[in-house]
């Protein structure tokens, strides 16, 4: 045994302690010839190309949520349209009881402005229309009415 700890005492180890890593996995940088190159990130460009997608995708999403309201609102500007066309129907004489879907056509008295709604078309008239033509409606299931031709 006194020879093992003679042999430990009496090595010397010839690299430099100063080049020596305790922990060479916890390096920055490769510790040996055959490792690979580890360079630092530049921060500011890896910030700048997130920043860059982030504006892409947002700038994207709040795209699409402008279509789809620009969507939404026709659909608001066509509903209350049918609301107010419908409002005027119902209002104008009616000597029938309308049928879903059928077509109709909505006409306004010369002499006094009341409004008719008739199932008589402003060619079947023949050359003296006693009423001034509108628009051609029609009924839908919701009992609202669209207008297919003309304005109100």
């Amino acid at each position: 045994m006194s020879e093992k700890k003679t042999e430990e005492q009496a090595f010397v180890n010839p690299i430099d302690k100063d080049k020596i890593a305790e922990n060479p996995g916890l390096l920055p940088y490769a510790h040996t010839a055959g490792g690979a190159v580890i360079r630092p990130d530049d921060l500011g460009r890896v910030r700048g190309n997130a920043m860059t997608a982030m504006y892409d995708q947002t700038d994207r999403q709040m795209e699409q949520l402008r279509r789809q309201m620009e969507t939404l609102v026709n659909q608001a500007q066509s509903l209350q349209q049918r609301m107010e066309i419908s409002e005027l129907i119902y209002q104008s004489q009616v000597p029938f009881q309308p049928i879903i879907h059928s077509i109709y056509y909505l006409y306004q008295r010369k002499a006094d402005g009341v409004h008719l709604l008739s199932m008589v078309a402003p060619a079947e008239w023949g050359r003296k229309q006693p009423y001034e033509y509108l628009a051609t409606v029609r009924l839908l299931g919701d009992h609202t009415w669209e207008i297919m031709d003309g304005q109100v």
